[in-house]
């Protein structure tokens, strides 16, 4: 609701964030009960809620992914895989993807590959940034194909013999681009990145913050791929909103770490209590297959808007993670960011809440709660819908 008491449709989830929906009764319940036992330690002290989070985080992450370190945010999650990374290899220099975003902090910022999120100038040399796959805007073949993600990935091979001292520390990467536009890759990229960024000596480290916990379909977005990552990175929907960012590894590389290092509110006892509590929720409601199932649904919907609007250049996306790009003609593929920002604000006069994002920003995003259901995403496709034709009055 807003400050007249208007009620919204959030079909945007603060940001992926709130992934079993507003309040939900088990999480109040979490906070309250664990409000009454112990508020705050740091990670300092290893806590039993802290323990839980962590066996409950191991028993669904891929392959050999089983040591957690605990912070508050999917930056300090990244800042942490950084460190890390370099640690292991014994090396600094990491490369990133063009059109990526990382994060707020200077580290992060400069791993961003968006200008509109980076707002200072480049402070670190030893981040480089790679040719990022984007499918309907491919540079090398129309329709993209597995052809493309073997061009893509020799650019990072590009990168590290021209760029670097040929001994990187790691590449990283999102599996679907979240602020660059829901921008998934064609088949086959991963699976090369991997090959040529562990060839040369580095980790592959993988930021789930958006795609991860069961939002595509997958429980993490790389499992499309059939990859393992080395790290991984989560937060947002990981707690259902609350502040929670965690860098998960194997026993072998987190034991390379052997410097102090804490969080003062990371592992927080009342967020792992909640945490824990929307991990088994996830779990018992198999969110995975409903995200999968409401996610075609959401998709159909929006293909069949996009027939009817020519202004909608591209719908694209893996389960609850749905957008659709915008353009002043489909032919030249001009991004329309004004009427992106006209639907924006049609869109919540018709009572829904959406995301903006892309390079152009002319890209809409759709990520409800994972526990949507099939009324819901009806009922969200018409308001859309209204939307579309208030654009076009």
């Amino acid at each position: 609701w807003d400050a007249d008491d208007r009620e919204y449709l959030d079909f945007f989830s603060g940001i992926l964030s709130t992934s079993l929906g507003h309040c939900h009764p088990r999480l109040v319940s979490a906070v309250s009960e664990q409000a009454k036992k112990l508020g705050h330690t740091s990670t300092l002290y290893v806590t039993e809620p802290q323990v839980e989070g962590a066996r409950r985080l191991a028993e669904i992450a891929p392959g050999k992914l089983r040591r957690t370190f605990f912070t508050n945010s999917g930056t300090e999650a990244i800042e942490t895989a950084i460190n890390l990374a370099c640690i292991y290899t014994g090396r600094n220099e990491v490369i990133a993807l063009r059109n990526a975003y990382h994060g707020r902090s200077t580290l992060a910022t400069n791993l961003t590959g968006l200008s509109s999120w980076r707002p200072l100038p480049s402070f670190l040399a030893n981040i480089k940034h790679s040719l990022a796959p984007y499918p309907y805007r491919c540079r090398f073949k129309t329709p993209c194909d597995e052809s493309c993600a073997e061009e893509y990935a020799r650019d990072l091979e590009e990168v590290i013999l021209s760029t670097t001292n040929g001994q990187p520390a790691a590449f990283l990467a999102e599996t679907i681009q979240g602020a660059g536009g829901f921008v998934v890759p064609p088949p086959g990229f991963f699976q090369r990145v991997a090959e040529i960024i562990r060839g040369y000596g580095g980790v592959l480290i993988i930021d789930e913050v958006q795609a991860g916990l069961g939002r595509t379909g997958r429980w993490f977005g790389i499992e499309h791929w059939d990859v393992v990552p080395d790290i991984m990175v989560m937060a947002k929907g990981i707690a259902g909103g609350m502040p929670v960012g965690a860098t998960i590894t194997t026993d072998e590389i987190a034991s390379s770490w052997r410097g102090k290092t804490i969080s003062t509110f990371g592992g927080n006892p009342i967020c792992m209590a909640v945490m824990s509590e929307a991990l088994d929720v996830m779990r018992e409601a198999d969110v995975p297959s409903r995200a999968e199932a409401r996610g075609a649904q959401l998709r159909a919907g929006l293909v069949a808007l996009a027939g009817e609007c020519s202004w909608i250049g591209d719908v694209r996306g893996m389960g609850l993670m749905q957008a659709i790009e915008l353009v002043k003609d489909r032919t030249t593929k001009e991004p329309d960011a004004e009427r992106t920002a006209a639907f924006m604000e049609a869109s919540k006069a018709e009572g829904i809440l959406l995301g903006k994002a892309g390079l152009s920003d002319n890209v809409i995003r759709f990520g409800p709660s994972l526990l949507v259901t099939e009324e819901e995403v009806k009922d969200a496709l018409l308001r859309v819908e209204r939307a579309c034709a208030r654009v076009d009055a």
